[in-house]
């Protein structure tokens, strides 16, 4: 049951919007392999401004997602990729269809 999420905001530097499209883009095949993880998605707000959502059963399922690989490589990236750093919110799922 989704209990648990995780929405993420990044904003790209304007010359790297299409690195950062692509990152997001291919990490869903990182997040396949979490087992913890309940659903994922990478979508984009504006220009340069994308997201991901989230959700997981329990707060072991959140932790293992943020210490895991998208979030390293992301983080280890961020500097050459962002504009700013990563709004990361931890949010509860109220209802979901």
């Amino acid at each position: 049951m989704k209990k648990l999420g995780l929405l993420i905001t990044v904003k790209a530097k304007k010359e790297k919007v299409d690195d950062v499209k692509a990152f997001l883009s291919n990490a869903v095949n990182l997040a396949r392999e979490e087992k913890e993880t309940i659903t994922w998605y990478s979508f984009q707000i504006d220009e340069s401004t994308f997201g991901i959502f989230d959700t997981f059963e329990d707060e072991s399922g959140r932790e293992a997602h943020l210490n895991g690989k998208i979030a390293k490589e992301l983080m280890e990236n961020a500097p050459e990729l962002l504009a700013e750093e990563p709004s990361i919110k931890k949010i509860d799922v109220m209802s979901s269809k």
